[in-house]
């Protein structure tokens, strides 16, 4: 399966793999999709970070991760076998997103299958694995036709989390303020320091919290938060890219045109022409 760290034209078709991670494997860094991402535990378990949201994911949940959304996972707590689905909203027939929760397509959706039903729920999804490895002339009718499967089955037996208990959300509520204040100030001028002073911890000490948490430093979960928002608005508003980059809180153009290349793989000028 192709990962896409930069939302270039048209996702085609639907794509699936089943992975085992463990303590040892370390994401290179934050990275999107010009399409949805189904994200299934099948076994053990994950942290996931998305925006200023940290989720501890157990056996049995999904997460719906929209296109654009940044986000990066951590595996912290042992073996975790996890499939990931790549597909467009085009791929699921009208009739079949009827039976999907409300606003399922338009934010990031957290369910969870009973235990009784895992058997069913992961022979479905291998039978879409599968069909990557065949890939012959049907698999890509099959894999659309197995997508809408699971997702009317997950309609039937899972459980829709509208807001997520606490077993669920991470433990390092600091952790999660930290992120929350930075999603709210990213704008302005920001320390380390500032940061610490919101949450109540020393700046060596959150930063070492933070890294610990989330696999990434405060500083970069900082300028990863300032770049979703640049790319969102190179292609919802016309101003320039200096003035972006100043708004969302960067205080040098070229630095902001370097980091974005590095996270997009695109100049922002490119990345504006493209999407």
């Amino acid at each position: 399966m192709t990962e896409l760290r930069k939302p270039v034209g048209k996702w085609e078709g639907v794509h699936a793999e089943t992975k085992q991670r463990d303590q040892h494997f370390v994401m290179s860094g934050h990275h999107c999709h010009n399409c949805f991402e189904l994200f299934y535990v099948e076994s053990g378990a994950c942290r996931f970070l998305i925006d200023e949201r940290i989720y501890d994911l157990h056996a049995g949940d999904f997460i719906l991760v929209p296109p654009l959304e940044l986000h990066y996972t951590r595996y912290l707590f042992g073996p975790c076998k996890r499939t990931v689905v790549l597909f467009s909203k085009d791929h699921i027939p009208a009739a079949a997103r009827q039976m999907m929760p409300d606003r399922f397509f338009t934010e990031t959706a957290i369910f969870q299958t009973p235990e009784a039903h895992r058997e069913q729920i992961s022979a479905c999804l291998g039978r879409i694995t599968a069909e990557e490895k065949i890939n012959d002339a049907r698999s890509a009718l099959l894999r659309e036709t197995c997508l809408q499967e699971l997702l009317l089955l997950c309609s039937r037996v899972c459980t829709f989390l509208s807001d997520p208990p606490a077993d669920i959300h991470t433990t390092d509520q600091q952790i999660v303020q930290a992120a929350q204040y930075i999603s709210a100030h990213y704008m302005h001028s920001l320390s380390t320091t500032d940061i610490a002073m919101a949450v109540g911890f020393s700046p060596n000490y959150l930063s070492r919290k933070f890294r610990q948490a989330t696999g990434i430093g405060l500083h970069e979960y900082l300028v990863f938060i300032r770049l979703h928002h640049a790319a969102l608005e190179l292609v919802s508003t016309t101003d320039s890219i200096t003035t972006i980059a100043f708004r969302c809180g960067f205080s040098d153009s070229n630095y902001f045109k370097d980091a974005f290349k590095k996270k997009f793989g695109v100049t922002p000028r490119g990345y504006r022409k493209i999407s």
